[in-house]
């Protein structure tokens, strides 16, 4: 009995070695399952429950990705790019990331403080200058890095345009994509595109707003799901991901599946 071409193939794809059965019959080792680990800020980052309705991007990514495709969730409230490295946080991915994995990086909204030193960042140098520290650290562990534009808040004009917030910083991370060959997932634009749809009113219901505040920056369950699933149709529009690699990207997502573990689980 010999190895098929399907075994052989699956093999090579799985980048793992072929190996001997106990009937000494060469046999596909299992596929190993890849890790999306994800850098970002409060956008992205796991809510629990003294924080809920409040909903991360994040949370809701696994809901569109095939089970063969982990999320590794590592983003936290109120960092930049520069804060999240200078407190190890990449350097702990990093530690963890595998050759195939991916490592998604969103950052801005913390970036843009310039009134605070240690989370400031310049649109055109070192906010480009920190964001390559994730690109070349997801390369040297033979991980693929992708880009995301930083989601867009919930602003409109007087004449009910939804309005950009983000500055030079979308622009100076799409240059940087160009010059760097990595994959850019637009989130910014496409989430600017699905406020103006949804318009004033209904945007307020993908947003934290609650009886006792009006957050135009953090999600609530729906928001998370649409940016989510916006997320995951962009790493597939750029070849980051395979069809096969996504799910329910036209499916109807449950708010119930959102969940909020307690703090004592962080």
């Amino acid at each position: 009995m010999s190895v098929t071409r399907r075994q052989v193939t699956v093999a090579a794809l799985a980048a793992l070695p072929v190996a001997l059965g106990a009937t000494g019959i060469a046999q596909a080792a299992p596929r190993r399952t890849r890790t999306l680990y994800i850098a970002g800020d409060s956008t992205a980052a796991q809510k629990y429950s003294d924080a809920a309705p409040e909903t991360g991007w994040g949370m809701a990514v696994p809901f569109f990705l095939h089970k063969d495709l982990a999320v590794a969730n590592h983003a936290v409230n109120g960092r930049s790019s520069k804060s999240f490295v200078d407190e190890g946080r990449l350097d702990a991915i990093l530690g963890l990331i595998k050759p195939g994995d991916l490592l998604l990086v969103q950052f801005a909204h913390n970036d843009e403080k310039a009134e605070d030193p240690t989370r400031y960042t310049e649109p055109w140098s070192t906010y480009q200058d920190y964001l390559r520290l994730y690109i070349d650290g997801a390369r040297a562990k033979g991980a693929r890095p992708v880009l995301a534009t930083s989601v867009e808040r919930r602003r409109f004009d007087a004449s009910g345009n939804a309005v950009p917030t983000h500055g030079e910083y979308p622009a100076a991370m799409r240059a940087l994509a160009r010059e760097e060959g990595v994959a850019l997932l637009d989130i910014q634009a496409l989430s600017l595109a699905l406020w103006q749809k949804l318009g004033v009113e209904e945007t307020k219901r993908y947003f934290n707003w609650t009886a006792t505040e009006q957050d135009n920056t953090h999600f609530n369950p729906p928001g998370a799901i649409a940016v989510a699933r916006l997320v995951a149709g962009e790493l597939v529009h750029r070849r980051v991901l395979g069809p096969r690699d996504v799910r329910r990207l036209d499916a109807e997502i449950p708010e119930s599946w959102i969940t909020w573990p307690s703090p004592a689980a962080a």
